[in-house]
């Protein structure tokens, strides 16, 4: 499991100066030393406010895209697009799991179960579906279901791709860096695929 240093709790809002996104997360010291050692460079930090804003926001965002996958069982014929919820299941769930066991070793709350990306996480919509566009996906079947699920799981991919980028740029923690180069990769991959499907699709 993937170790991360805990954050120091916050101070007294007179004190505390504006939160920065690159600003590192503290690591106290000891009970009965004087301080937490030499400074480190951001470079050398642990946890910053954009890592912990990344995993946030892509908790739901994963979420979100396990419930559409989730639909395409009862409702395609076809294996290709089958696999692609599959893919999206197995890939996606064990990487809420470790985001959620990052944020709680922060001493964090994850996100509820009922969040789907509209809470103030700095990146949220990111090609996330409507409550219009799941509805439709809902009662959609057969070939129509194939259609608006590749185009809604394209978008949502290329969403997920744009928030693991900020994090790439912002963010400090190996663990979190290491999941946005993750989600960059996997995804342009599926979004690869899922794009050659939609062609097969319009194909005569």
């Amino acid at each position: 499991m993937l170790a991360v240093a805990p954050a120091l709790a916050a101070c007294s809002p007179e004190a505390a100066p504006p939160a920065r996104a690159d600003a590192p997360v503290i690591v106290p010291g000891a009970p009965g030393q004087s301080g937490s050692g030499p400074a480190r460079s951001p470079a050398e930090a642990g946890p910053v406010a954009a890592d912990v804003r990344f995993a946030e926001a892509m908790i739901p965002h994963h979420r979100q895209a396990l419930e559409m996958a989730g639909l395409a069982a009862a409702r395609t014929g076809d294996p290709l697009v089958t696999a692609v919820a599959d893919r999206v299941a197995d890939g996606q769930r064990p990487e809420i799991a470790v985001m959620e066991s990052w944020l709680r070793s922060l001493g964090r709350t994850p996100p509820p179960a009922h969040d789907h990306g509209t809470g103030d996480h700095g990146m949220s919509g990111y090609g996330m579906a409507s409550e219009e566009d799941l509805t439709r996906l809902r009662t959609a079947r057969g070939r129509a279901f194939d259609t608006l699920f590749l185009t809604l799981m394209i978008r949502h991919h290329e969403g997920a791709v744009g928030m693991a980028a900020q994090e790439l740029r912002r963010g400090r923690d190996r663990a979190m860096r290491a999941m946005a180069q993750d989600v960059v990769s996997g995804q342009q991959i599926e979004i690869a695929r899922m794009r050659g499907i939609q062609r097969r699709l319009a194909s005569p």
